[in-house]
């Protein structure tokens, strides 16, 4: 009997302490009825506010220029390899061993130098295209705070890549046109 009280005791405790939880919440409001602090924040695409920055189309053709040299090296070292691969297909019966191994060991030689100037030149242009648009990005960076801080954002968010899949217009605004006036 007395474990059949203190079980009803502690129910009753249990319940009155919820029922005090629950009558001290108010009533659930609608979400949109919710007042939350209100922060404006700006968004734009990254991408085209470089694209838009005048320095932008000089920094693209003078790299393009650069790599159409790199490529027509690549072509010219292929060829070439191509046609001392060609005299080694054609004679390499009627060389003799030792002949036949120099010129294997040449081609093979040939072919690391080839696939060695390959990585460099891609290492190369990785390197000229940071170093062109470095100072385009960090003028497109004071561009950025120039403008959150003359609208008053809390934050500016890049929708580049899909990065911001939704945003409400009534909260926030796209700035590219405030951000492309500031770099003028």
């Amino acid at each position: 009997m007395k474990h059949l009280f203190l079980i009803l005791l502690l129910s009753a405790t249990s319940l009155s302490s919820q029922a005090q939880v629950t009558t001290a919440l108010p009533d659930t409001l609608p979400l949109h009825a919710v007042k939350a602090p209100s922060l404006r924040f700006g968004y734009f695409s990254y991408q085209a506010a470089l694209q838009a920055m005048p320095d932008y189309a000089i920094a693209r053709h003078n790299l393009d220029d650069l790599r159409t040299k790199y490529d027509n090296e690549m072509k010219r070292v292929e060829s070439e390899f191509n046609k001392k691969y060609e005299e080694f297909l054609e004679g390499q019966k009627d060389f003799a061993p030792s002949i036949l191994q120099k010129r294997q060991a040449e081609l093979q030689d040939m072919m690391q130098k080839n696939m060695a100037f390959k990585q460099e030149a891609q290492r190369l242009l990785k390197q000229a295209e940071d170093d062109t648009f470095k100072p385009l990005k960090e003028r497109l960076a004071l561009a950025v705070h120039k403008v959150g801080r003359e609208r008053a954002l809390a934050f500016i968010l890049n929708t580049d890549d899909n990065a911001v899949p939704y945003i409400d217009a009534a909260f926030g605004e796209d700035i590219l046109s405030h951000i492309a006036d500031a770099l003028k």
